[in-house]
């Protein structure tokens, strides 16, 4: 009886472990475990910055004990919360986008913040507080990390000046660029460039609507060369690529490997979004997360990251930092008019979280745009697959019958 109930009571000690994910340690020396973005934070190469070991270094000189940073990436909101909402791991500080901060708030993924622990918080624009941050009103739960807008990337080289779908979504739809174009491997973002091409509402409750935009994401399909995230600046920067849809803030980045890249925001509106940090709730560093935020809110950090990523801050000290703006003059000549001019030229809409049936239908829609891709190219490998076949067969069925001929006529001769 002792011995079932000392299992009963591990089962239970392990279930809680799960639930509250398994990514903390208990060794010695306290582990925070960061979730962020690929390509999202400056980290020491190319004589940049880098920010967590500048963290560890600051907690030792300032508490005079070590810790670790345990930083690893996703590619997608969704990713990060599939990951997250599973409870098999646990994180001390995750970076999503607004309309997935929103649902965390609502499913109650995300811990309130103490503001006391995040002095620096101050320097946020006022512009992302209240109802500029409509994903957290209250800023209860998230403090802006990056800002940006979704754009077209081309190449100069591949597409003419005087192209007629040039600063339009349609050029994502021109078949003349079949087998160069690279659509997000995402279902919201994805959605969102056929929902702006055809003027749709990014938040709409219609199910029609989604529909219209799986239709032409299906109509765009045949000439799509893949699906992507950050496999994106390998393709775009060496020139496999012709034309993608992505942020503001990475084609800089591209642009620094390949000069002959070109960008615009389509005419017919774009996604504007704000990237946050936050703290889940299931945290087992709390008041070190807090401190890490903080920390990334210093005016050094923040600069260092905003050049490193070349995203938009919403950080006041950082868009007066002369430093920061002649590093981006030389990364792109019109690097602060992309990032911080632009949303008032064009339509921007935000995502928002959508209801459940929302989710539902689009998790439904996007399965099946990418069901069918898997279809499509299995069907070619198949039939190539038989074409090959049949054609051993019947190489073989002739070489048998030539080897057979020759020996009947060898039987012929002797007798």
């Amino acid at each position: 009886m002792k011995r079932i109930i000392s299992l009963l009571v591990l089962s239970l000690i392990l279930i809680g472990t799960v639930s509250c994910g398994g990514a903390s340690s208990d060794s010695e020396v306290p582990t925070l475990y960061v979730y962020n973005w690929g390509e999202y934070i400056s980290d020491g190469s190319d004589d940049s910055v880098n920010v967590n070991a500048e963290f560890e270094k600051w907690y030792l000189e300032t508490y005079g004990k070590e810790i670790k940073v345990n930083y690893s990436t996703y590619s997608s909101n969704e990713d990060m919360y599939s990951k997250l909402s599973s409870g098999a791991v646990s994180y001390d500080v995750v970076i999503p986008s607004d309309y997935m901060i929103e649902r965390m708030i609502k499913e109650d993924m995300l811990a309130e913040l103490n503001m006391e622990n995040i002095p620096n918080a101050q320097y946020i624009d006022p512009e992302f507080k209240g109802e500029g941050a409509y994903y957290d009103p209250e800023g209860k739960f998230s403090v802006p990390y990056t800002y940006g807008m979704v754009g077209i990337i081309y190449n100069k080289e591949d597409i003419p000046e005087d192209e007629p779908t040039l600063g339009s979504w349609e050029l994502m739809w021109n078949k003349k660029y079949k087998g160069s174009i690279l659509q997000f491997n995402n279902s919201r973002d994805a959605f969102g460039t056929a929902q702006y091409y055809l003027g749709i509402d990014v938040n709409s409750e219609d199910e029609a609507t989604w529909r219209k935009a799986y239709d032409k994401l299906s109509e765009q399909k045949p000439i799509v060369q893949g699906y992507v995230m950050d496999e994106i600046f390998n393709k775009m920067s060496s020139g496999s690529a012709s034309v993608a849809a992505y942020y503001a803030g990475d084609y800089l980045t591209m642009y620094g490997d390949n000069e002959n890249l070109g960008f615009y925001y389509p005419e017919e509106g774009t996604n504007i979004f704000v990237d946050a940090m936050c703290i889940p709730k299931c945290t087992k560093n709390k008041e070190l997360a807090e401190l890490y935020i903080n920390f990334m809110l210093t005016e050094e950090i923040a600069v260092a990251n905003a050049e490193y990523i070349c995203y938009a801050s919403p950080h006041t000290l950082v868009a007066q930092n002369e430093g920061y703006l002649e590093t981006m003059a030389e990364i792109h000549p019109d690097a602060i008019d992309i990032l911080y001019n632009s949303a008032e030229k064009i339509p921007t809409q935000y995502y928002e979280n959508l209801n459940e049936a929302q989710l539902e239908l689009l998790n439904s829609l996007w399965d099946d745009l990418k069901i069918e891709s898997s279809i499509g190219a299995t069907v070619y490998i198949i039939a190539g697959v038989i074409i090959a076949l049949l054609v051993f067969v019947f190489v073989r069925a002739a070489m048998k019958k030539s080897k057979n001929k020759k020996m009947w006529e060898d039987i012929a001769d002797n007798d």
